[in-house]
């Protein structure tokens, strides 16, 4: 498993847009699931409304996490996608 915490920078936290495309981002590593912790809660980031539900807000830290066959892979791309976006 690789994983990396994240501070949110965005003004607006993860709200509907960047939420909709850290899903879609996520979607191509379908073989190995990536999820997001805020707190005691973990979602799966290819899930819109659940990514959502995190309530995560600027200055949260979220922890990201995948494991499978692809998590070099997948871990980079969404260090890549926090650090652009979020």
């Amino acid at each position: 498993m690789k994983s990396f915490v994240y501070v949110i920078k965005d003004p607006l936290g993860i709200h509907a847009r960047p939420a909709g495309m850290l899903a879609k981002a996520a979607k191509p590593y379908a073989d190995t699931p990536i999820t997001v912790t805020k707190g005691d809660k973990t979602v799966k980031a290819s899930q819109l409304m659940k990514l959502m539900s995190l309530g995560v807000k600027t200055g949260d830290e979220v922890t990201v996490a995948a494991e499978g066959p692809a998590e070099d892979e997948a871990i980079a791309a969404m260090e890549a996608f926090f650090k652009e976006n979020l």
